[in-house]
């Protein structure tokens, strides 16, 4: 199949429309953002809403959602492929991008996808944020994050974690609070709401599942911890970041896609 004539034509349009695409130095900079760790650059980023800007994002479908999907895909291609070359273990850097590009592919709405877009670089710049940590935490301390984010479904103790390194509970209590800056059942707590809100946000669990999955001793702990961390119940969470907010994106989405 010969597209030269295509090729040609595309091109000329866009001279004559001045569409340029952004400098690949503003994405490079976003890029290297993420591997180094730096949340507050990032976040920044997410705030401008610089994802859902159209100028110079480049047009990859004539459908609006379906071109920020796209465009979804390849940020998480290239992410995945430059957090593996600055030391994220290649499966974990992998299997992050697949979970969020499947979430993505259930998204209806461009907001939604512009949220998980800003969910999924979050997440692998603190993901990285810890590699970076890692070069200079002890082995023990490492091998203790590793363990932590594969089992934080589970009930993680200090005893478990103590004979899984083979260390004295009190010399790991001690050492994860030195290198860490806090205790380590204060970091399992967090991770632990950290996955509740991304759950409440982009599932239907019910809020009994989140409480089970994520082992607390009872829906109602769940709930009492949920809310001293944000504020806000797990109810009132879902429903401010979720149900309500999704349903009044989908509704503006639909009126602006379906305009003649």
């Amino acid at each position: 199949m010969d597209l030269t004539k295509d090729w040609y034509r595309s091109e000329f349009l866009d001279h004559e429309l001045l569409e340029k695409h952004r400098e690949i130095e503003s994405e490079v900079s976003f890029y290297n953002a993420i591997v180094n760790g730096d949340i507050e650059f990032v976040e920044n980023n997410c705030n401008a809403n610089t994802f859902l800007n159209p100028e110079g994002m480049g047009k990859l479908s004539e459908n609006p959602l379906q071109n920020i999907r796209y465009h979804f895909v390849v940020t998480a291609a290239m992410i995945t492929r430059y957090c593996v070359y600055a030391g994220m273990e290649q499966e974990k850097a992998y299997g992050l991008s697949d979970f969020y590009i499947l979430k993505m592919d259930k998204c209806k709405t461009i907001e939604e996808v512009s949220k998980l877009h800003d969910t999924m670089c979050l997440d692998m710049c603190r993901q990285m944020n810890i590699v970076k940590n890692s070069q200079v935490l002890s082995k023990p301390i490492v091998l203790c994050l590793d363990y932590i984010y594969k089992h934080i479904h589970y009930r993680i103790t200090l005893k478990e974690l103590a004979d899984y390194l083979e260390l004295s509970e009190s010399y790991l209590s001690k050492l994860f609070s030195k290198e860490m800056g806090r205790p380590l059942s204060d970091y399992i707590l967090d991770l632990k709401i950290e996955k509740a809100k991304n759950l409440l946000q982009y599932s239907e669990y019910s809020i009994g599942d989140i409480a089970n999955y994520l082992s607390f001793s009872s829906q109602s702990h769940f709930i009492q911890v949920f809310q001293k961390k944000n504020g806000l119940t797990p109810y009132r969470y879902r429903a401010k970041y979720f149900r309500r907010e999704w349903e009044k994106m989908g509704s503006s989405t639909e009126q602006t896609t379906h305009q003649p």
